[in-house]
C-alpha cells in the first residue's frame, strides 16, 4: 500500500506549530519504517521540519511505496558495493571510487544513477565489455589541458583521475581542462564538477551517453541525454550545483517509473513511432526521452543543440565515439567508447575569490527571497533539493525500491557478499 502524505498544502504547513510538524513527520516516518525516528525529529528545529514536510508534499513524485521500499545506511551500502566490485577483481581504490559515486547519487535523490546501475556495470564486466584493471594514460598534455585514454575501464575511475589532474592544473595555471575517450558510464556528472568546490574553484563536467534521444523533427535516436554539470563555490550558502540532462529527463527516470509501475508526466517521452506517451514501458521499448523543451514550439531545438554541444566536447574533441556511433551503456557487442569533458578554473582569474564567493551568496539570498507563486512553498536554487535530500538520507538511510533491492540481493548471493538491507 502506497504511503499517503497529508495533503495539507504549503499554506497549512506554514501555519503548523512545532508539535504539529513533529506529529506529521513522525507519522510519515512510521509509515516508511524509518529507523530511529525520534533521533531524526529531535535533530531538526521547527523551520527545518517545516521545510522537510513542504518538500515531501511538493517535490516527491511518485511517493515512496512503504510496503516495498527498504532503507540502507549510506556507509554500509558504499562498503557493500565496494566489496562486490573487488570480488570481480576491481582494485580496492577503484572499487571505492565507483561505489562512492553511485551512493552519492542515491544520497542526492538521483536514484536513476545510483546503485540501481550496478547490476548493468557488473553484467558488462562479466561479459568482458569493461576492463577491471585498465591502464589509464595521459596521451597528450599542455600546461592547461590533457587528453586521457581510459582504456575501457570504469568511467568513474577515469573521470576521478581526469578531474583530479584538471584541478592540479587549475591550481598552477588558473584553469585546467581534460577530455577522456574510450571510457564508460560514469554516474552523476555533478560528482566531478563538485570536486572543484573543495578548492573554491568552478567545476564543469560534460559527458556523451548511449544514443537515446531523437533529434528535433527526427524519427531515429541520434544523440544521448548528454548531461551538463557546473558547480560554483559560495561562502556561507550551499554551493550552486547544476546537474541536468539535455533531454526533458534522463533515461533513468523512465526506468524508475517502470520499476515503480507508475505513469510518466506528459511531455517526458515518445514511443517508437515518435508519438508522445505516458507509458514508461512504451518509451523504453524503442521510444525515447524528448529533447529538453519537448516540442519545437516549447524550445525543444534548444535542448537538441545543447546535446550536440556536449557531444562535440565529449565525443568529437576527445576522439571518443559520438552520436549514433556510441555503443554506450546498453550495447552488448562492443565497448562503450564514451567520452567526457572536464574543466576547473579559479575565480581569481577575474576577481578575488573571497569577493566572488560573497557575491554568490548575495545572488542566492536574493533568489531565495523572491516571493513564491501560489501553491509553491519557496524559490530554490540549483543543488538545493539534492543537498537537502542528502541531509535527510544520511539520517533515514538510502531508499531502495523493490527491483533495485532484489538486483542487489542477487549480486550478493552470486558474489558471496552479505547484503546490508533486510
Amino acid at each position: 500500500m502506497a504511503t499517503t502524505l497529508p495533503r495539507t498544502g504549503p499554506l497549512d504547513v506554514d501555519k503548523m506549530d512545532g508539535d504539529q510538524l513533529k506529529r506529521v513527520v513522525g507519522d510519515l516516518l512510521s509509515k516508511l519504517e524509518v529507523p530511529d525516528q525520534h533521533h531524526f525529529i529531535e535533530r531538526m528545529d521547527t523551520e527545518k521540519l517545516r521545510h522537510f514536510v513542504a518538500d515531501l508534499l511538493v517535490n516527491i513524485k511518485p511517493p515512496v511505496d512503504a510496503s516495498t521500499t527498504i532503507f540502507v545506511d549510506a556507509d554500509r551500502l558504499r562498503e557493500f558495493v565496494t566489496e562486490l566490485l573487488t570480488a570481480l577483481n576491481v582494485p580496492p581504490h577503484d572499487a571505492y571510487i565507483t561505489a562512492d559515486v553511485l551512493v552519492a547519487a542515491d544520497l542526492r535523490g538521483v536514484d536513476s544513477h545510483g546503485v540501481a546501475r550496478l547490476y548493468q556495470y557488473i553484467k558488462r564486466i562479466r561479459e568482458g565489455l569493461i576492463q577491471v584493471k585498465p591502464k589509464i594514460q595521459v596521451v597528450h598534455e599542455t600546461p592547461v589541458s590533457l587528453r586521457v585514454d581510459a582504456d575501457n575501464g570504469l568511467g568513474q575511475v577515469a573521470s576521478h583521475f581526469a578531474m583530479t589532474k584538471v584541478i592540479e592544473k587549475a591550481q598552477e595555471s588558473g584553469i585546467g581542462m581534460a577530455t577522456v575517450f574510450h571510457s564508460n558510464h560514469y554516474g552523476i556528472a555533478g560528482y566531478y564538477a563538485m570536486m572543484a568546490l573543495k578548492y573554491h574553484m568552478i567545476g564543469w563536467c560534460f559527458t556523451n551517453t548511449t544514443p537515446l534521444v531523437m533529434p528535433m523533427f527526427g524519427k531515429k535516436v541520434m544523440t544521448g541525454t548528454n548531461p551538463i554539470a557546473v558547480a560554483v563555490p559560495t561562502k556561507d550558502e550551499r554551493p550552486w550545483v547544476l546537474d541536468m540532462a539535455t533531454s526533458v529527463v534522463p533515461r533513468g527516470k523512465l526506468e524508475v517509473a517502470a520499476r515503480r509501475g507508475v505513469q510518466m508526466p506528459t511531455g517526458w517521452a515518445v514511443d517508437k513511432d515518435g508519438a508522445p506517451t505516458t507509458d514508461p514501458e512504451a518509451a523504453l521499448a524503442g521510444g525515447a526521452p524528448m529533447p529538453l523543451g519537448g516540442t519545437r514550439e516549447l524550445g525543444g531545438h534548444k535542448g537538441y543543440d545543447l546535446a550536440i554541444f556536449v557531444d562535440i566536447l565529449s565525443g568529437v574533441l576527445s576522439g571518443a565515439g559520438y552520436g549514433p556511433h556510441l555503443a554506450g551503456f546498453w550495447g552488448t557487442e562492443k565497448s562503450s567508447d564514451i567520452g567526457h569533458f572536464f574543466m576547473a578554473f579559479r575565480p581569481d582569474l577575474f576577481m578575488p575569490t573571497s569577493e566572488f564567493r560573497d557575491r554568490m551568496d548575495d545572488m542566492i539570498h536574493e533568489l531565495k527571497d523572491c516571493p513564491p507563486v501560489r501553491g509553491a512553498d519557496r524559490v530554490m536554487v540549483a543543488g538545493q533539493p539534492e543537498d537537502e535530500a542528502t541531509e535527510h538520507h544520511k539520517i533515514t538511510g538510502v531508499p531502495l525500491d523493490a527491483k533495485t533491492a532484489q538486483s542487489l540481493r542477487t549480486l550478493s548471493e552470486e558474489l558471496g557478499v552479505p547484503f546490508p538491507g533486510k
